[in-house]
Order: C-alpha cells, then sequence, then structure tokens
C-alpha cells in the first residue's frame, strides 16, 4: 500500500481530506468516487499519524483528575466515594504513589476508568 513519505505529502492529502469532506454529505452515494477517495486518503493519514504524531495513552492520575473536573466534585469527595483518605486519594493524584489492588478495583468500577489505565 502506499505511504505519505513527508509533511509536505502529509500536508498535501489534508487540504484535499478537508476539499472532499466538504464536498460530501449522509446522502452521497456510498460508490461515489470522491467517498472513495476521502476513505483511502483519510486511511493514509491516520497510518502517518500514528507513526509521526502518537497519542499516548493517559495516565491514570490524568484521568482522575479528568474525573473531578468534568463532575465537579472536591478531592474530598471523590475520596469518600472511593473508601481512601483524601491525603492518599492526593498522593494518587499526583502521580506519587500507586493505588493498593483494592483502591484499583474501586478506582476502575466508581469512576468507569478502564483497568488497563488503572493498572498500567
Amino acid at each position: 500500500m502506499a505511504q505519505i513519505k513527508d509533511e509536505k505529502q502529509y500536508n498535501a492529502m489534508m487540504a484535499r481530506i478537508d476539499e472532499l469532506f466538504f464536498a460530501t454529505d449522509e446522502n452521497t452515494p456510498a460508490d461515489d468516487p470522491r467517498l472513495l477517495e476521502l476513505d483511502v486518503l483519510s486511511a493514509l493519514v491516520e497510518e502517518y499519524e500514528q507513526e509521526h504524531y502518537p497519542i499516548e495513552a493517559p495516565t491514570l492520575a490524568q484521568t482522575m483528575n479528568a474525573r473531578l473536573s468534568e463532575n465537579n466534585w472536591s478531592q474530598k469527595e471523590m475520596a469518600a466515594m472511593l473508601g481512601m483518605t483524601a491525603s492518599r486519594l492526593n498522593a494518587i493524584l499526583s502521580g506519587k504513589v500507586n493505588p493498593t489492588f483494592e483502591q484499583a478495583r474501586k478506582i476502575s468500577s466508581r469512576l468507569n476508568i478502564s483497568p488497563a489505565i488503572v493498572l498500567a
């Protein structure tokens, strides 16, 4: 399969994707050449971005801090929900310590955080 070789090609393909995106909509037939081109270019760009602009999985501390913000919780409220002291939660949120296995289970289930992130 073809590959994007450099940033110049990447930028050209991104510009073409923008054109095709706005030239099509949900009523465009699936066999329309513009949609087919859009699919191919999108796959090439995705492959290039995964290699050159990888997005790392968030840390447990980042994910838990996001939950605090999303839900407008205080650390004290989250600590009570997880059955731990505020100081222990603060240490986990700052990345200084890892949760115990039991704490990790509660964090995963009560905050709906993937076990892969909690145990990483």
